[in-house]
């Protein structure tokens, strides 16, 4: 039986894939490891949104260890990432997140010595496959394929094509199926969200959370990333969705710049007050909820003075969770053929003062829930024989004890970092 492992980078999409591709072969009768030493076959799944070089190394690194191996190239491929890994080695096989069902047919033709391309880009139903899931009491739900936007910095369109949002009566039944399973926690996960639905001129997030939450189980949905711009039409049915006790209290909403033209620049479609006007409105609703954002430091152009406005939106609005990236110049974009490109050391200093400014912000959030009691979701395995569990906020609460994924305990925090909280079993 040849024995294929995977090894996974990038975002819950990706992750999500990952566990469809495993069933697939599973089902095949390929036998899926988690040691790469005794693999027949490797799989790499790689994420390219903030460029190749991550990829890349993770590839090098893969053929100087086990370079007599099988090796395929998966996810979101670009033609310089495929240029680049031909370069390294030229007995690879490639398949693209488009073509993620045809899995069986790459591993079959690479252990037959026959090196293919599945690159094509196809408007794919990529729901309801088989899975293996990496966390059984997680059931990651993709909800759409690709994104609304076109931001000047972004690859998303070119690797994925044009948004397709995939059926209500198909994520749903997907929903089930993770419940039946015994997932105990749902991710709605894509590159936005809030864009479910609007290639055809109607926003149905709120009608596609709503058929969710009606199914009749006890369960709890993490409602992943959605741009701003797209949430604005939708602010009041989704708070009042959020209100559900079946939703974490957790929102993911990118603003990426503090300065409306550097926005303008990377062609958000919304403006600082847009951004400062959903965190306001949610809070107002929802006081404890955790809310995630994301900053780009050193954009083209960006001056200090616009710098220094990110520093101070986050300051203001004291995110609980803050994704620092520094500009990468994405082949094919707008952005990397911008005059007033930052230099490297720019922009590497920018990320880390925000960082330093923002560790101290996270940690006076978390010390908010000091003392708090009450019930979190084992969701993860831990470090130094502890478990991860979610309050009804996302927050990360660091736990000790006898306990399995899924269960449900009861706690009282005790200490606070500036990435969790940590608690005693009450």
């Amino acid at each position: 039986m040849t024995k294929v492992f995977f090894q996974t980078h990038g975002c819950s999409v990706n992750f999500s894939e990952t566990e469809q591709m495993k069933g697939i072969l599973a089902k095949w009768d390929f036998e899926i490891i988690g040691d790469m030493e005794t693999a027949d076959v490797i799989i790499i799944n790689v994420c390219t949104v903030k460029g190749e070089n991550t990829a890349l190394r993770e590839i090098k690194k893969i053929n100087e260890d086990y370079g007599t191996k099988k090796l395929i190239v998966a996810g979101c491929l670009t033609e310089e990432l495929i240029e680049n890994v031909k370069e390294v080695r030229d007995d690879v096989s490639f398949i693209n997140t488009d073509n993620i069902k045809r899995i069986t047919e790459v591993v079959e033709e690479e252990i037959n010595d026959n090196h293919i391309e599945l690159l094509s880009k196809e408007k794919e139903l990529k729901l309801n496959l088989p899975k293996i899931r990496k966390n059984p009491a997680v059931g990651i739900v993709p909800i759409l394929n690709s994104c609304a936007l076109n931001c000047s910095y972004c690859s998303v369109k070119e690797i994925k094509g044009e948004l397709f949002s995939y059926p209500i009566e198909d994520i749903t039944k997907e929903v089930e199926k993770c419940l039946n399973d015994g997932c105990k926690e749902i991710w709605i996960t894509s590159q936005d969200n809030a864009a479910y639905g609007i290639e055809n001129k109607e926003n149905k997030l709120p009608l596609l959370l709503n058929n969710i939450l009606e199914i009749n189980k006890d369960f709890f949905v993490r409602i992943g990333m959605m741009n701003p711009s797209n949430v604005l039409p939708i602010l009041d049915p989704l708070v009042e969705i959020y209100k559900n006790k079946k939703i974490f209290k957790f929102l993911h909403i990118p603003v990426q710049s503090g300065n409306n033209k550097i926005l303008r620049l990377m062609n958000r479609n919304y403006t600082v007050d847009d951004f400062k006007k959903i965190a306001n409105r949610f809070r107002e609703a929802i006081p404890n909820i955790t809310i995630s954002s994301d900053i780009i430091c050193g954009f083209p152009t960006e001056t200090e003075e616009q710098f220094k406005d990110s520093l101070n939106l986050i300051k203001e609005i004291k995110p609980d969770v803050l994704n620092i990236s520094r500009f990468m110049a994405r082949p094919g974009t707008k952005a990397a053929h911008m005059e007033g490109q930052i230099a490297g050391g720019v922009s590497k200093d920018r990320s880390r003062l925000l960082t330093d400014i923002f560790g101290n912000i996270a940690r006076m959030q978390n010390e908010k829930w000091l003392d708090w009691e009450g019930e979190v979701l084992i969701d993860e395995i831990g470090k130094n024989d502890s478990f991860i569990g979610r309050n009804f906020a996302y927050k990360p609460v660091i736990v000790k004890g006898d306990f399995k994924l899924g269960d449900i305990v009861n706690v009282r925090i005790r200490s606070v970092t500036s990435y969790d909280l940590r608690a005693e079993d009450i």
